[in-house]
């Protein structure tokens, strides 16, 4: 029988061992921690009954994932909950910008700038199901749907700053910029768009939801999947030298492949892995929250995700420190209230809120005050609600997760060369040239966020390639 070995557990690892298990290959997956799901994992971090998601939190991704759908992984428990707002831009002065899964819902709050969100928007929900098939594939394909490709990547190649002039108010420019933020890069360089059309794509049609139970719900399921179909899973096993197994499998970063593999691969490839380059890293704060955050903004009180940065000048200001290696004073804060859709996650009137700031690679100081500063900021009271707090900056996410490099949660830096060479220029990207070794992380297309098409595409190579 085939043999194979996949390194890591993360969603991506996860996912290449449901596609080697299914094909009838012996599959053994390797996790150097005690637990599984890598970027997928919750515990009760400061406050018993309290459930915080220790990375991931909100899955537009995942929901829309087209290797996940395939699966009806609700078998093995996994459960989408969506709240009542997808995410909110606020702005000073109890405005914000509203992003709701009802595209008409949202095009309304957006008032004089609904019309021209709706025409953005509309075609690319409409097809969505095709446009996220091509975008969860490496970029340097032959498209199924050449025209739709074309048009979309003329938008999505621009930088974030250019799309957003279209609108006109703070509300639409800044709900606009909170979106392309995700890509951790200054909204003013070329493919910041491209964050910014996916995201909104990615809500329009078909929501933010979060699994139930904690993201850890999403590991679970699929190794269930895994042992369902005669694959094993070992934890606490670090691999440090290279497995002996037909297919090897790396859900690591390309240094963690290098590593382990070694002389193993060609220098064709080794050179390239070699130059991959980290991303800016992020400092996380758990908040165990009485009453929850006293937004200014109602609809801020409904909604899954919030992006606080204040206007889109702001937002990039506070980037470009970023990648300048400066900490800035007030930087873009990603928040999460995944309770607000699943409740089980609190105890009583204490709630888990989830948040990270963008920082520096390798940030060694401290960022809880200027997290909390930027929630007071749009929520004033929210100190004296904070029942406990725990902290993990770079430092302690990469000793947490190893493909962590310096605190970059994204698997490497998304400016437009690595977003191509995604981690070497192939035209299969998750091969690592030698016989039956393949590496699937976030460092690989379609790059960070849990939706296993990085396992799916490294392992359906690999059975392809027997």
């Amino acid at each position: 029988m085939t043999t194979a070995v996949v390194v890591g557990s993360g969603p991506n690892g996860l996912a290449a061992a449901v596609v080697l298990a299914r094909a009838g290959i012996d599959v053994t997956v390797l996790e150097a921690e005690d637990e599984i799901g890598g970027g997928t994992r919750s515990a009760e971090l400061n406050v018993p009954g309290v459930l915080h998601d220790i990375c991931s939190a909100t899955h537009p991704t995942g929901v829309a994932s087209p290797f996940f759908r395939s699966l009806d992984l609700e078998r093995h428990g996994l459960e989408w909950l969506w709240p009542e707002v997808d995410a909110v831009h606020p702005l000073d002065g109890g405005r914000a910008g509203v992003l709701f899964r009802d595209l008409d819902r949202t095009v309304e709050g957006l008032g004089v700038d609904g019309k021209a969100w709706r025409k953005l928007y509309a075609p690319l929900a409409a097809a969505s199901d095709e446009l996220i098939g091509e975008l969860f594939r490496p970029i340097v394909h032959v498209p199924k749907h050449p025209i739709m490709m074309a048009k979309f990547g003329m938008r999505a190649l621009q930088p974030a700053s250019w799309i957003a002039k279209r609108w006109q108010t703070d509300e639409a420019r800044g709900l606009f910029a909170g979106l392309a933020a995700h890509a951790i890069y200054p909204l003013n360089r070329p493919t910041t768009g491209g964050l910014g059309l996916m995201f909104g794509l990615t809500s329009h049609a078909y929501g933010w939801p979060v699994a139930k139970g904690g993201s850890a719900a999403i590991a679970r399921a699929l190794a269930a999947d895994v042992v369902e179909h005669g694959g094993r899973i070992e934890t606490g096993h670090e691999v440090s030298e290279l497995p002996q197994a037909d297919i090897v499998i790396f859900d690591t970063s390309p240094a963690g492949a290098l590593r382990i593999a070694g002389d193993a691969l060609p220098g064709r490839v080794r050179r390239p892995l070699k130059r991959w380059r980290s991303g800016p890293g992020v400092f996380k704060v758990d908040f165990a929250v009485e009453g929850g955050v006293p937004w200014t903004n109602e609809w801020a009180r409904k909604a899954g995700t919030l992006h606080l940065a204040g206007t889109l000048e702001e937002l990039n200001a506070a980037e470009r420190e970023v990648h300048a290696g400066r900490m800035p004073d007030r930087p873009f804060v990603l928040v999460c209230q995944q309770y607000l859709a699943d409740p089980g996650r609190s105890a009583g009137d204490v709630h888990p809120v989830w948040s990270y700031a963008h920082v520096p690679n390798g940030y060694t100081g401290d960022a809880t005050e200027a997290i909390t500063d930027q929630i007071e900021r749009f929520a004033p009271g929210f100190r004296d609600r904070i029942v406990a707090t725990t902290t993990a900056g770079p430092a302690q996410l990469e000793a947490h997760n190893a493909n962590y490099a310096g605190g970059d949660i994204g698997g490497g830096a998304n400016d437009a060369w690595q977003l191509v060479m995604r981690p070497r220029f192939s035209p299969n990207p998750y091969s690592l040239g030698a016989k039956g070794l393949y590496i699937c992380s976030a460092s690989t297309p379609p790059g960070g966020g849990v939706h296993g098409m990085g396992g799916f595409h490294a392992a359906t190579a690999a059975v392809r390639n027997l």
